[in-house]
This record gives C-alpha cells, structure tokens and sequence, in this order.
C-alpha cells in the first residue's frame, strides 16, 4: 500500500483498509434533490450516513466540487451515484465514518455540466456556473436542505470545497457574500473548509474578504492549477483585519493532492499533505460542530 493510504488512514481513521479501498467497497450515497437559493435551479445531491445512525440529529456537512465535476473522468456518460470519483467517496464515507452526514452537491449537472471541464478552461465556462456568485447559491441551498432534515441538527453543519468549490466556500463564507443577508454562524455555516481554491474570486474581495466563520484553507506549494502565494496573501490581508482564518500550504504538494487516484496519490508530498490536512480538517469539524 501507498504511503498516502497508510499513512492517511493511520492518521484519520486507524483502520486496515486504503483510501481507495475505501471509497471502491463503500455504500452507495442516497440519491436527494432541492433547490438552490438562486430560486431557479433544481441540484442534485448524493448523501452519505454514517451506518449505524440512530434517532439523534447529527451534524452535517456540505461538499462543494472542483470544476472537473462531482463525478469520476470514467463515468461514460452515467452520471449519478454509482460514478462518484474517488475524492468525493473517499470524503463522503470518511465523514460518514466521523458521525457526520455528508452532501455532495452536484452544482453542474443540472446546468448541463455533468462532465465538468478540463484544466485550464477557465475562461470558457459559462456564467451561469460563477463560484463567486452562483455556486455560493447553491450552497445555502444545500444548507436549507440540511436543516429541514429530522436527522441533522440545524444549528451544526459546515462547508467543505475543493478547486473551484474551494473557491465558491470561500465567497460563500464571505460576511458581505450575496448568497445570505447578514451571514452569521446562526443563520448561515459554523465553518468552512477550502481546498486549493483559486483566491483571486473574480476580484470581488480585493478590498479586502473577511469571513462570518471560521475558514480553514489548505494548498500545495506546488499547485499547477492555481495561486498559492495569492491565498497566502488573502488570508494574510483577512487576518490582519481580524478573520479568523489560517492557511497550510504543502512544500511540494499539487493541485488535487487528497485524490486517491494513482496520478496524485503517487507523489509522496501529497502524501505527507493528506497525512496532515484529513485529520487537521476533521479536528475543525469537530470543534466547530460537536
């Protein structure tokens, strides 16, 4: 086994099994829609349990994908949740196995973007899927959703996101953000968690982002996607205007680093970010929702 799988599930979870063991032999996610907040849009969500559930309300967290979509590059035109990729499983059955419901939302398939969109097409992608103004929508779409459940405890649900999601968690927990009037830790998520985001947000904070809850922001020094030194100055610049926000960069981690496919999780650095940022990031959802 890998590295990143011993190391990871020694870390997160103390079990035998890799991550990618996992993710392929977990339970297949429920399948749920709602709408999202932009009052126009019905998403499509994929919600992981934990297996022995009782009556009690759990906490929950919402999952934001990246720009190549919810589901794996090998999905061939199926797109639902028996094609989930690897990551989106991985996090899903890894909270699930915490005591947390998870909900994937699927932002593009309902759009007509089930198969996301490949690496370096950012200016090619329509409007309508805007991380900054739209995605953050269907986050608190996800979040009314969540709290209208009977077994999740409304009060107590976080946001995670990855890339592109990354980028929409962060505009999302953004204390001016469009997508809720007067964003609170009552009214709106307890936290957020955001993996490699592109921090340049389209220029809407370049005056400065301050979040309404803790934000948690994890990157590779070695991202081929996006900027780390422009997340580093993002939350330095939110910081010092008294956010309560931090940052973990990986020397020598890429972009997707917690992807359990063979491409990343063949890179040992990814690996020593994995064996740091899974259990970093399940220590702020503890706090932030138990």
């Amino acid at each position: 086994m890998h590295p990143l799988g011993r190391i990871a599930m020694i870390s997160v979870m103390a079990a035998g099994a890799s991550l990618t063991a996992l993710a392929e032999h977990a339970a297949t996610p429920d399948t749920v829609t709602f709408p999202s907040a932009d009052q126009k849009t019905t998403l499509v969500g994929y919600v992981f349990r934990p297996a022995h559930a009782g009556a009690e309300r759990l906490p929950a967290v919402v999952m934001m994908h990246g720009r190549a979509g919810a589901y794996s590059s090998a999905a061939n035109g199926t797109y639902d949740a028996t094609t989930l990729s690897k990551r989106h499983k991985f996090w899903g059955e890894t909270l699930a196995h915490e005591g947390y419901i998870a909900l994937l939302v699927d932002g593009f398939g309902p759009r007509g973007y089930p198969h996301g969109f490949p690496q370096h097409s950012y200016g090619e992608r329509p409007p309508e899927l805007d991380e900054t103004t739209v995605r953050p929508l269907d986050a608190y779409g996800a979040l009314a959703y969540l709290r209208s459940r009977p077994d999740v405890d409304p009060k107590a649900i976080a946001l995670l996101g990855w890339s592109n999601g990354g980028s929409a968690t962060l505009a999302a927990m953004a204390a001016e953000t469009a997508a809720l009037a007067h964003p609170s830790i009552e009214t709106g998520f307890r936290g957020g968690l955001a993996f490699y985001p592109a921090c340049g947000l389209k220029g809407k904070f370049d005056e400065g982002y301050l979040p309404y809850a803790p934000v948690r922001v994890f990157i590779g020094s070695s991202d081929e996607e996006v900027s780390p030194k422009r997340c580093e100055a993002l939350v330095e610049g939110s910081e010092m205007e008294g956010g309560d926000i931090k940052i973990s960069v990986y020397p020598g981690a890429t972009h997707d680093f917690d992807d359990p496919g063979t491409k990343r999780s063949s890179v040992d650095a990814n690996a020593e970010a994995v064996s740091d940022a899974v259990p970093k990031a399940l220590r702020f959802l503890g706090e932030r929702l138990r």
